[in-house]
């Protein structure tokens, strides 16, 4: 072979090596991020080709659904059992917007392409049958969910309930809601929908449960509590504090307002009764603020990975504070910051005497033939407060209720446990204040224990925790007694 010819054989070998490298790195090296691509329209069109799985909540009840999309090449469309109850805990699936929440992160196994469901894929080429997806099974009970919805109303607040022994999610609220099926399509329709909710004042589209954030107000003063009692600020509950009336911010000429009578001196079990803002600022000074985050963070506090699975926005305590600012988080102001979700973990804790267990809301996964493929096992997160320090603000939670500003949440021959909270906010506090309750309950023998959480925005209530035991008091009876009626 002459030079000429040598060359071009080699330059020729060359150009096969290099195809066969690049042909080689698409397929297995770029397969995966190519696959899923959003420009990937492919991936789409194969996500929507097969009725997708559904989404089922406690008693076996489907709250999702597939139907036939006329005039596209999307083939099926995510339709929707009472939208707008279920959209905090569904999230949506759109042709058009894609998918949030349960719907995306469980998208494999209810497209039924997640690698578990390969046996099933697999029997089905040589039967013939369809591909279809899988489902996944909540914790949700529909009738708390339903208590929960139809008690806040037109209201716009959030509820989390949890079964304290196991971190289980009975229910789940944020209003106003919106329908997922108004924009789980394509066509023009859809994409009004979809702007109408995008752009609204009133955030439907946000989860206010799990992704919104408030000053928890006077229901934080149960984590104080939890604080003294651990660092050995307070032994006895009934015993007088050193409290003094008015209680000067440390380091400043600034007095604590209360808006309660008897809080000099008073006892943490009087405090809490009749939520003496003094006390507990004087009580989270005497802990210290490095002692205070500790204990917040074990009851969840600053921790930015709590997934449900869905991810909640980590609620915040500040580790950077100086003294007058950690008294006033002591109370649920200043910089403090929590979901609704965050703060039924802190009641389903004391509770729980003290073990908090990781929140959830997926029981299990299974195959398109129910054969479960996945099942969630409670796992104990921290332990806040001992059990007997538990049983202490136990104690302090039923007073309140039996005797504070919590009985709007009485309940015949229960026990019943509660915080009420009206948390500041706005520039000067000058914006309507955020009505709390948060409280737990148990039939008499024992079962069907509950926390729950109630947030309540804009209330028109302006007087420290009346607006929480008017308001949001009443939302978390309904809730507990839909509990203690519908689960064993």
């Amino acid at each position: 072979m002459n030079k000429p010819l040598r060359r071009i054989s080699i330059f020729c070998g060359l150009l096969i090596l290099a195809l066969l490298i690049r042909t080689n790195w698409l397929q297995y090296v770029q397969a995966q991020e190519l696959s899923t691509r959003k420009e990937n329209r492919r991936v789409q069109i194969a996500q929507y080709a097969t009725q997708r799985g559904n989404i089922i909540v406690a008693g076996g009840q489907a709250i999702t659904g597939s139907a036939v999309t006329n005039g596209s090449d999307y083939k099926y469309k995510r339709t929707y059992v009472d939208g707008p109850l279920w959209a905090p805990v569904t999230g949506y699936a759109s042709q058009a917007f894609g998918s949030t929440q349960l719907e995306s992160l469980e998208d494999q196994i209810l497209t039924g392409n997640d690698d578990r469901l390969f046996f099933d894929r697999t029997i089905g080429m040589f039967t013939g049958e369809k591909k279809a997806g899988g489902n996944v099974v909540t914790t949700l009970m529909p009738e708390v969910q339903k208590a929960a919805y139809d008690k806040l109303g037109t209201k716009k607040g959030a509820v989390a309930a949890i079964d304290p022994r196991t971190g289980a999610i009975l229910a789940l609220v944020s209003t106003p809601s919106y329908d997922p099926s108004t924009f789980a399509g394509n066509s023009k329709t859809d994409e009004k929908a979809w702007v109408a909710l995008k752009d609204s004042e009133d955030k439907q589209l946000v989860n206010r449960a799990l992704r919104e954030t408030y000053p928890p107000g006077s229901t934080f003063k149960v984590v104080t509590s939890a604080a003294a009692l651990e660092n050995g600020v307070v032994t006895d509950i009934n015993a007088p504090t050193d409290t003094p009336e008015p209680y000067i911010l440390p380091g400043t000429k600034t007095p604590m307002v209360n808006h309660a009578n008897g809080c000099e001196k008073a006892s943490l079990m009087k405090a809490l009764e009749v939520s003496c803002n003094s006390v507990f600022a004087n009580m989270g000074d005497k802990v210290g603020r490095d002692n205070m985050v500790k204990t917040a963070e074990k009851f969840g506090f600053n921790n930015d990975k709590i997934d449900t699975p869905v991810r909640a926005f980590a609620s915040i305590y500040d580790k950077t504070m100086g003294k007058d600012g950690n008294a006033q988080s002591s109370i649920g102001q200043f910089n403090t910051a929590a979901t609704p979700l965050q703060m039924a973990m802190v009641t389903a804790a004391i509770a729980n005497d003290g073990k908090l267990m990781k929140p959830y809301m997926v029981d299990q996964l299974t195959a398109p033939n129910l054969d479960v493929i996945e099942k969630h096992e409670p796992q104990e997160m921290s332990r806040p407060l001992s059990a007997a320090n538990a049983q202490k603000i136990q104690q302090m939670m039923v007073n309140v209720v039996e005797k504070g500003t919590g009985t709007n949440a009485k309940i015949k021959d229960v026990t019943v446990g509660g915080k009420t909270g009206t948390a500041q906010h706005g520039e000067k506090n000058a914006k309507r204040p955020y009505a709390w309750f948060i409280s737990y309950a148990e039939n008499p023998d024992g079962t069907s224990p509950v926390a729950v959480a109630v947030v309540i925005e804009d209330s028109s209530a302006d007087r420290e925790d009346i607006s929480g035991g008017g308001l949001a008091a009443p939302v978390a009876k309904a809730v507990m007694e839909a509990v203690l009626k519908n689960k064993g």
